[in-house]
């Protein structure tokens, strides 16, 4: 066999085991994501996936509630804000300090500016790992 036979061969192999292994309830993907951005006193999905809703509840506050909610509350998530275009005020993603702001349906997470004062955010970012 050639060379190239034995790679194809070793190729097929290793996507059949990869294949095998990383399955749908692999804890390694994603159970939900959005990306959203405020306008106006709403928050409008961009693109999502197992969110139902996004809710602005106060400038910079918001609500992310799941389509399938999570097995229990001990999910990890992430999250980013930007500006779009030329602005330059850095923004950050944060999570609510109550206990009650992280359910097996929802997660509330705020965005800030640099000096920590609430505000809104033209493209918020959140994944969530469970």
């Amino acid at each position: 066999m050639s060379l190239t036979g034995h790679i194809a061969e070793l190729a097929a192999a290793i996507a059949q085991e990869v294949r095998a292994r990383i399955t749908a309830d692999h804890p390694g993907l994603a159970r939900a994501w959005v990306c959203f951005g405020a306008a106006g006193d709403q928050a409008v999905i961009r693109s999502a996936f197992n969110v139902q809703s996004v809710a602005r509840l106060a400038a910079g506050r918001y609500r992310v509630v799941f389509a399938e909610p999570m097995p229990d509350d001990t999910y990890c998530w992430v999250a980013f804000a930007r500006n779009a275009g030329r602005q330059s005020a850095m923004k950050v993603a944060a999570a609510r300090v109550r206990a009650e702001a992280k359910t097996e349906a929802f997660v509330e997470v705020i965005c800030t500016t640099a000096a920590g004062t609430l505000s809104d955010s033209s493209e918020f970012n959140l994944i969530v790992f469970r």
